[in-house]
């Protein structure tokens, strides 16, 4: 440790003294009003909060509020006893919900020129008029908030301001033409909020801006021209809106811009000419739009580009062209640009590249081995051609923890090293030719990894590697391989998505599987396990989805399936279960539709989805009659129960109709018998319900007609019977198909009338037939009985002789339809 020199000690001392003692006294006081307006704040706080310390330095026996924590004062002078308060730096004080009406003593410091109440909780709409009294307010941040309604014009006419940040909040609206009217405004900061409409032409008055950022919102039509007159500017953001038609012309007039952000809109056209002259572009990013045209290659004579990012729109890239860049890029999207052949050899330039995404393009060739050696953090090179082993170098980067290279060709099997990479958290490999075992040492891939995608290979073995049980993977998919055995449980206990489906594994449910206790989605159809639905799945009461379709499993369905009450999707179709349904369906509260929290998994596969170019494999069920896949991102939307294909009996039990949120009910292919209950009435949700080839009669319950949102509906081979209900979405109900084979219906829809519809004239003229069958009954009866005793006579006279009957009419019989069993589709 250095000592400090006592001779500058003393004289720092000295100096400190002299300031302090012998110069005249000036008072740091602040305006009294000023004091008390900043102690009704801070005591507007701890009637909501007791336990807010924060600006425990605010007291009333404090000579001067310019002595406080997070309070700046103007600097007194000989003209003046006191000090104003200037600026208070009040980020990140609340950590629970604030209205915004609890700012309003601070409205009484009008000497403020910074004001930073960002990252709080405040919510409710910003103070219009007490926003309004800050007339000297140079800077005022309000970001990150909760602050709900329109921007209000007050904050227009705050004419010194130069900082202005409302990013992040929950602000409506347009923005106002008013704009213009800050023409000292440096930053102008609108992000992340919902605000609408078309961009003001008046933006182009803010000839000082040098930051503009409008990124996230919802405002469409075009961008205007006048923002080609911000010459100042040095950042623009307009990405993630609903902007339309082309680039402006002369938006290369922007002579200082380093950074331009216009991704995810709708913009179209090509890229603009005048670019060229956006000499000092630093971030270039135009990726998810409808842009057309070829990419020109000087945009690549960019010496200071570092980020390019070009994917998503509509453009070519000319194959046949050479190319030697200027720039040295760090991230690089060319996502369905229209690249062809090999991997181009000019991005092995690139040594700072850390982010490549090329996928869905046309590239064909093996993995280059350059490539393989990079060190990246992403690497995304899906939905193309390549074909090949992957190099064992690819698993040595220290950094790589993005790789995606689904629906490619590559084969062989996966490199030994594969548990080299120590900073993974995505890995998707699905969808390529992958064969023989996956390598132990894939479970020791950092504990960092997320999710883990292997599914559509033909990957095999009966040894699953064994992963850390303390590990952070969430979402593991095999599905659609040739792994056999036993259902593999070793996983990590934290584990919320496993999909096994469509593999060869066998023998009856695990009893391990319990360890798993936050399985939030289970999926093993298209296997061939067996057995019965035992109580082993019952006990993870997490479950929301539970996919066992196309297995051979037998039994009852136990009525301890109440246990799974956050279960939203059930799939037991295609089994060999009996018995009834439970009537304890009705304690299955998660199909009640009362809104289940996100999962950590679901925050996952969002940033993953993120990127555009990793696609996560949907949940594929049986929807309305056809294999869909469920979207993961709102897979909370879902409500499905498919019993289909199985042997239950008895009645449907009421409780059934309980479960309102239901989107899809499947009871066909049974030998379910009784009435329709009323109550399935009461699914006010359900689109698809199919309750054909079982054997319910009676009639189809007129409430029907409430269910509003029905687009499917099969009754057919039952034996049903009755009028068909009239009214509602039953009379878009008109395919004759989905009634056949109920010889008792009746109605509109099918084309038969029923009894009471008959005009009647009609019956009238029935009953009148009657009249002359009674008036001629002994000729009627003696006509038979003569020609019986004549038949009998000849008889005895042996006129005939009856030869015994004939075999060769085979009797018919009624084959019992048996419906193939559906295989797993993949999306």
């Amino acid at each position: 440790m250095v000592m400090a020199n006592p001779s500058l000690l003393l004289k720092s001392i000295f100096i400190l003294f002299i300031i302090f003692f012998l110069l005249p006294y000036r008072s740091w006081s602040c305006p009294e009003y000023q004091k008390q307006a900043l102690l009704h704040f801070k005591s507007s706080m701890l009637a909501i909060n007791s336990s807010f310390h924060t600006l425990d330095s605010w007291n009333s026996g404090s000579s001067s509020c310019c002595l406080w924590d997070n309070v700046t004062c103007s600097p007194s002078n000989s003209n003046s006893t006191s000090s104003v308060v200037i600026a208070l730096h009040l980020s990140k004080l609340l950590a629970q919900f604030t209205p915004s009406n609890l700012l309003a003593p601070l409205f009484f410091i009008r000497s403020l020129r910074v004001l930073d109440i960002s990252k709080n909780s405040i919510n409710g709409q910003i103070p219009a008029l007490g926003f309004g009294n800050l007339s000297s307010l140079v800077y005022l941040d309000l970001s990150s908030n909760l602050l709900n309604g329109s921007i209000p014009p007050q904050l227009f006419k705050l004419r010194h301001l130069q900082y202005l940040d409302l990013g992040s909040n929950s602000l409506e609206g347009g923005l106002s033409p008013k704009v213009g009217s800050l023409q000292d405004l440096r930053i102008l900061k609108l992000s992340y909020n919902r605000l609408s409409g078309e961009l003001p032409e008046e933006i182009g008055n803010l000839t000082k801006l040098q930051q503009l950022s409008l990124g996230s919102n919802k405002f469409s039509n075009g961008i205007p021209s006048s923002i080609s007159y911000l010459w100042e500017l040095e950042e623009l953001d307009l990405s993630n809106n609903a902007l339309s038609m082309e680039i402006p012309t002369h938006i290369g007039n922007l002579s200082n811009l380093s950074s331009l952000q216009l991704a995810t809109n709708k913009l179209t056209g090509g890229i603009p000419a005048s670019m060229q002259k956006l000499n000092k572009l630093n971030s270039l990013d135009l990726e998810g739009n409808l842009l057309t045209g070829e990419i020109p290659f000087w945009l690549f004579d960019f010496k200071d580009l570092q980020l390019l990012q070009l994917g998503g729109n509509n453009f070519t890239w000319n194959n046949k062209m050479k190319m030697v860049p200027k720039c040295t890029l760090s991230i690089l999207s060319l996502r369905s640009c229209g690249l062809e052949g090999e991997i181009p050899e000019w991005i092995s330039t690139q040594t700072n590249l850390f982010m490549l995404d090329l996928s869905k393009n046309q590239l064909h060739g093996p993995f280059p081995q350059w490539l393989a050696e990079y060190n990246f953090f992403t690497l995304i090179l899906s939905h193309n051609k390549l074909f090949g082993s992957l190099p064992p170098a690819l698993f040595r980067s220290s950094q790589l923890s993005i790789l995606a290279l689904s629906s490619n060709n590559f084969s062989g099997k996966l490199p030994e090293n594969i548990g080299d990479l120590k900073l993974l958290i995505f890995m998707m490999l699905d969808r390529n030719n992958f064969s023989g075992p996956i390598p132990q040492s894939i479970s020791q891939i950092s504990s960092f990894l997320l999710l883990l995608d292997l599914s559509c290979n033909r990957l095999s073995g009966n040894i699953f590697p064994v992963f850390d049980h303390q590990g952070f993977l969430l979402y593991a998919d095999f599905s659609s391989n040739q792994f056999s055995g036993e259902v593999p449980t070793t996983f990590p206990k934290n584990i919320e998505i496993l999909a096994l489906g469509g593999n060869k594994f066998s023998g009856a449910l695990p009893s391990n599987l319990t360890k798993l206790r936050n399985l939030k989605r289970l999926e093993l159809q298209d296997n061939n396990i067996s057995g019965e639905l035992s109580n082993i799945l019952l006990q993870i009461s997490h479950l929301r989805v539970l996919n066992l379709r196309n297995n051979s499993l037998q039994g009852s369905i136990p009525k301890t399936i109440s246990n799974l009450k956050n279960l939203q999707i059930l799939d037991l179709s295609s089994n060999n279960l009996i018995g009834e349904i439970p009537r304890e369906f009705a304690n299955l509260t998660g199909m009640f539709g009362n809104g289940a929290p996100p999962t950590i998994v679901a925050f996952i596969i969002s940033s993953a989805l993120g990127f555009n170019s990793i696609v996560v494999n949907e949940l594929i069920v049986n929807w309305k009659k056809s294999k869909q896949g469920l979207p993961n991102n709102n897979l909370e939307m879902y409500f499905l129960l498919d019993l289909s294909n199985n042997q239950l009996s008895g009645e449907i039990p009421d409780s059934l109709g309980s479960l309102k949120a239901l989107k899809m009910l499947n009871l066909s292919y049974n030998k379910l018998s009784g009435k329709i209950p009323t109550s399935l009435s009461d699914l006010q949700n359900v689109e698809g319900l199919d309750l054909s080839h079982n054997k319910l009669s009676g009639l189809i319950p007129t409430a029907f007609t409430k269910l509003q949102q029905l687009t499917t509906l099969d009754v057919s081979n039952n034996q049903l019977s009755g009028q068909i209900p009239v009214g509602g979405q039953m009379n878009t109900m008109i395919d004759a198909n989905i009634y056949a084979n109920n010889s008792g219906l009746c109605g509109f829809q099918i084309r038969v009338p029923c009894h009471e519809d008959l005009p009647l004239a009609q019956k009238q003229h029935g009953h009148d037939k009657k009249e002359p069958w009674i008036s001629l009954k002994a000729v009627g009866i003696g006509y038979p009985v003569s020609f019986l005793s004549t038949i009998g006579i000849i008889f005895l006279a042996g006129y005939f002789n009856p030869s015994s009957p004939s075999n060769s009419r085979s009797r018919r019989r009624r084959r019992r339809h048996h419906p193939h069993r559906l295989i797993r589709q993949r999306i």
